[in-house]
């Protein structure tokens, strides 16, 4: 069996070969972090208070919302989430950050509340279909099962159901 050292040239390529190899599996466990959303800024937003400030002073200082609700009472949402990946892998919440500023009728801010990662609802598929309610049916149901129940509601006459022929609109 051949002894390898790194003072020969063979042994000197094979541990170059070597670095190179671990170097790139290790350039591929790279970590992406990402921002998505509202720079949450504690100072401005413990600045927003309920009583003194309005819609116009709110935008001012926080900006333009994340949205703003489209039902009942006007609230403003502004949305901050942090993700982490592991290189090729779905991105996972690292932090997350719902501010909501409630006004009221006149536009005064009445509470500002902060929500974290509580909020974020984890669904998980049940396979490649969904499941429902009803009956279940082959494919020779599906194709002759109406055979023979077309028209048999309207044959008899003066039923009285629409498009029957019977009663006062139908004849």
């Amino acid at each position: 069996m051949p002894q390898f050292s790194r003072h020969t040239p063979r042994g000197r390529a094979l541990l170059a070969a070597g670095l190179c190899v671990a170097l790139l599996g290790a350039s591929g466990c790279t970590r992406i972090r990402t921002h998505q959303g509202y720079q949450v800024d504690k100072l401005l937003v413990d600045s927003v208070q309920p009583g003194i400030d309005n819609r116009a002073s709110v935008e001012g200082t926080l900006g333009r919302p994340s949205f703003a609700s489209q039902f009942g009472e006007q609230d403003w949402y502004y949305i901050s989430r942090s993700m982490r990946a592991l290189a090729f892998s779905n991105p996972k919440p690292v932090e997350q950050t719902v501010l909501r500023v409630r006004f009221d009728a006149a536009g005064n801010v009445t509470a500002v509340d902060r929500m974290g990662m509580e909020q974020i609802a984890h669904v998980s598929p049940m396979g490649d279909k969904t499941p429902t309610l009803g009956r279940h049916r082959s494919l020779f149901d599906e194709i002759f099962g109406n055979i023979g129940a077309v028209g048999a509601a309207g044959m008899g006459g003066a039923s009285g159901a629409p498009g029957s022929g019977g009663g006062p609109n139908g004849s």
